[in-house]
């Protein structure tokens, strides 16, 4: 055995093949960086900066990966001279669990459990180990940006359908258009404004046939010029959601330390007979179906205190605020949208690196039924999120006592934050 493991040690490996093996490491590594250097390049020149960041986060995560393998390379020796008694590894908070105790546990152990039993007690089982777990982390933060990069893309597809409004709102700004759309906004609030449960039930519907309408675009639209910028009536408010999105699709498609804490916590509750990731598949739904009736029910409420304030003989408009908003902070709506992304890539990555690594039959993979029920789930939240729940949180976070980042154009923007900045530099100077 010594003299085996002495013939397989670099010392006695041939030159050449050390050489050869490094050049072919390093060609593979600096032609992946160039071109994703080159695809940055591209989508910076057509000017797509949803994609481009993108790209950016998901070059973070390989350099996440690398530090992650750099780290499981240097404390792999040290995690496997580790000890802990047999009966903890072999009994406690297993994904699958031995069938009979006559028979051998390779037979009837999966190699996920065969080899996390091994953890701690050989070199080799703990690189396997380590290895298979930094897969893991990579399918997840790649899966996680891919289906945010979708999410937004479809859910800005549908938003630019509503240019065709700001269009029409441009040209009639001087004629009774708008008033007519106001009549209609308002209808929102009659018949429902001393009935809370019929009102949240109307929002709960209203979110699947015509989440956003005309009327609702054109009142919110001029509740906020007339907040926020009254002295341009014509402020374009539909490239400025467009700009808004870009800037939270910035910071969603990122995974913070506290969506990686969500991870260990479901890893550590992945336990034979618990069924977690099926009843987890659930959670993101219905948090989305809560974020939107919520969202439809800040539009209804907005419409009431118009007609209020239409009943009082006042000018009748929508008036932005934080009141309507858990907590009085829309912030809020963006971390649980943020949140709900993360997740349900959480359950695809899941599924795919154990289809991937231990096979479709594995116990972990749970009963066929579950299988397809997660699936399913994770279809209806993409649907949800994309066409009916990210359109409204575009629109409606905007009723806010604050306006966001995009309202100004980008190189307006640019030049501020120099300007901003100026005067700090030259006084540090």
């Amino acid at each position: 055995m010594a003299a085996e493991e002495e013939s397989n040690s670099l010392q006695y490996t041939p030159t050449w093949v050390v050489a050869v093996v490094c050049f072919f490491f390093v060609l593979i590594s600096l032609v992946a960086e160039r071109a994703l250097h080159h695809l940055g390049k591209i989508l910076k020149h057509k000017q797509q900066d949803a994609l481009f960041e993108a790209l950016q986060k998901l070059k973070e995560e390989l350099m996440l990966l690398g530090f992650i393998s750099l780290l499981l390379t240097v404390f792999q020796g040290l995690v496997s001279e580790m000890c802990i008694p047999t009966y903890y590894v072999s009994t406690v908070l297993l994904p699958c669990k031995k069938h009979s105790e006559g028979k051998t546990p390779e037979k009837h152990f999966p190699r996920a459990i065969n080899h996390r039993r091994r953890l701690f007690s050989t070199e080799a089982a703990s690189d396997h180990c380590s290895r298979e777990l930094h897969i893991f982390i990579f399918v997840l933060a790649v899966v996680h940006v891919i289906y945010c990069l979708i999410t937004m893309v479809l859910g800005g597809a549908r938003i630019r359908q509503w240019k065709q409004w700001e269009n029409e709102i441009q040209g009639h700004l001087n004629d009774r258009h708008v008033d007519e759309h106001h009549t209609s906004f308002v209808q929102h609030a009659k018949g429902w404004r001393k009935t809370a449960i019929l009102s949240w039930t109307m929002s709960f519907f209203k979110q699947f046939h015509g989440s956003v309408t005309k009327s609702d675009y054109t009142a919110l639209r001029e509740g906020f010029i007339r907040e926020h910028c009254p002295s341009n009536p014509r402020y374009n408010f539909h490239d400025y959601i467009m700009r808004t999105l870009q800037v939270d699709f910035k910071k969603v498609v990122g995974i913070s330390w506290y969506l990686w804490l969500f991870v260990v916590m479901f890893l550590l509750l992945n336990v034979k007979g618990w069924n977690t990731y099926f009843w987890l598949s659930f959670l993101p739904v219905v948090l989305l179906l809560i974020v939107g009736t919520k969202l439809e029910h800040v539009i209804i409420r907005l419409a009431q205190e118009m007609s209020e304030m239409k009943e009082r003989g006042e000018t009748a408009q929508v008036k932005p605020s934080d009141e309507h908003f858990w907590f009085k902070n829309p912030r809020i709506v963006f971390f649980l949208i943020h949140f709900i992304l993360f997740q349900n890539a959480f359950e695809l990555a899941f599924f795919f690196w154990i289809l991937c690594t231990y096979g479709f039959h594995s116990c972990i993979m749970e009963k066929l039924g579950y299988i397809i029920t997660r699936l399913i789930m994770g279809v209806i939240v993409q649907v949800l999120c994309s066409y009916i729940t990210l359109p409204l949180y575009v629109l409606v976070t905007q009723m806010g006592s604050c306006f966001k980042e995009g309202i100004f154009k980008e190189h307006i923007h640019s030049s501020l934050t120099t300007w901003r900045s100026g005067p700090r530099d030259q006084g540090s100077g």
